[in-house]
């Protein structure tokens, strides 16, 4: 049986793609994770933003862009978000995980707006065949900017009231 990892797919109008880099690897990648029993597609991407970026947005400010073959044992189910070049420097991964020397570390250690024509040479392989087979990024921000729904996140500390 496939697992099924669920994520957001955050643009914005200037042709980029919020990109996380995940720890200890040489891949970025965009806010996505397994979900938790009982939770929906939409409430694990909104999870794994709030985790992995620090972003929370509201479940209608997401378009769902399906499910989608990942790597053989996996897929992806995808929503997508436009929004202003958000300050990266916000940005703040919660979720951690112990490395082989013991260390905790964040899953996620940097975070950029990356331009389109440069994301495929900073994923993984299995990202980059989605993104430039059959999710590729300049349809996915014609769709957005079509759709004429900016959304409006906000930061995790904010959300805390801190």
């Amino acid at each position: 049986m496939k697992t099924v990892s669920c994520g957001i797919v955050i643009c914005h109008a200037g042709a980029a793609l919020l990109m996380c880099h995940a720890t200890g690897t040489a891949h970025w990648d965009v806010p996505k994770g397994a979900g938790e029993p009982d939770e929906t597609s939409v409430q694990t991407a909104l999870r794994e933003a709030a985790e992995e970026c620090g972003l929370v947005f509201a479940p209608d400010e997401l378009l769902e862009l399906g499910r989608f073959h990942y790597r053989p044992g996996k897929d992806l189910h995808l929503y997508a978000a436009l929004t202003e070049p958000l300050d990266v420097a916000r940005c703040r991964c919660s979720t951690h995980f112990r490395d082989r020397f013991g260390r905790d570390l964040p899953e996620m250690d940097a975070f950029a707006w990356v331009p389109f024509d440069e994301v495929l040479a900073r994923c993984a392989k299995s990202l980059a065949a989605l993104l430039s087979g059959p999710l590729p990024l300049p349809a996915l921000l014609k769709r957005l900017l079509q759709r004429g729904h900016l959304a409006h996140p906000r930061w995790l500390d904010a959300a805390a009231g801190g």
